[in-house]
């Protein structure tokens, strides 16, 4: 059976769902089921439409018991002030009960980002949110220099070691580039085949 994977993002302005749908192309090269969704959103439509944001993208809103049924989770995060938004965290707190309960106990996790700039936080943003996956048992994966274009100078290039990543300038006017769509496809396709290998091995047991 193939693995599942979620794919759960924050994206106001849509870069971080731009990745997501990179991501879930490796995902799928992979072999792995995938799909994206989006955490609840916390700020209302008046400071939604003053703060210019577009629409939000056509994908299912994730509730925390969606969580026991996939085997790996991508969260896709937009850095605020070197961490994750509060919507991220909102949602994140919520999952006590599984925690509880060990429901999450042994799943994989992974991380891949949007700054507006190119020190905005990408990596503290990774280091915030990979204690709630210790604390819940869970395995994280890093996309480590998978893609060679995490080596290149020559350019702009978001993403880390911790995970694919775009930068998005402070007035959201940069899009994803073609290298940071190749990365993180590159971090879909390594985390469903780690996903995969971990599973036969598991179920041949």
């Amino acid at each position: 059976m193939a693995p599942k994977v979620y794919i759960i993002i924050y994206s106001l302005y849509n870069h971080v769902y731009t990745l997501a749908q990179e991501v879930q192309k490796g995902l799928e090269a992979s072999g792995a089921e995938a799909k994206i969704f989006q955490v609840p959103e916390t700020l209302s439509e008046e400071i939604l439409t003053k703060m210019h944001a577009p629409p939000k993208p056509d994908v299912p809103v994730i509730t925390v018991d969606d969580l026991k049924e996939a085997d790996g989770f991508l969260f896709g995060i937009p850095t605020r002030f070197g961490s994750m938004p509060a919507q991220i965290k909102s949602f994140l707190d919520a999952t006590g009960g599984l925690w509880a309960s060990g429901a999450l106990a042994g799943k994989f996790a992974g991380t891949f980002f949007s700054t507006a700039s190119q020190h905005g936080g990408q990596e503290t943003t990774a280091f915030t949110t990979i204690t709630y996956f210790a604390h819940h048992g869970m395995i994280y994966v890093p996309l480590g220099f998978a893609n060679p274009h995490l080596f290149d100078n020559s350019e702009v290039v978001g993403g880390s070691a911790y995970g694919a990543g775009t930068v998005a300038n402070g007035d959201g006017s940069r899009q994803v580039s073609q290298k940071e769509r190749e990365i993180a496809q590159t971090q879909g396709e390594n985390f469903g085949k780690i996903v995969s290998t971990y599973l036969k091995g598991k179920n041949s047991a």
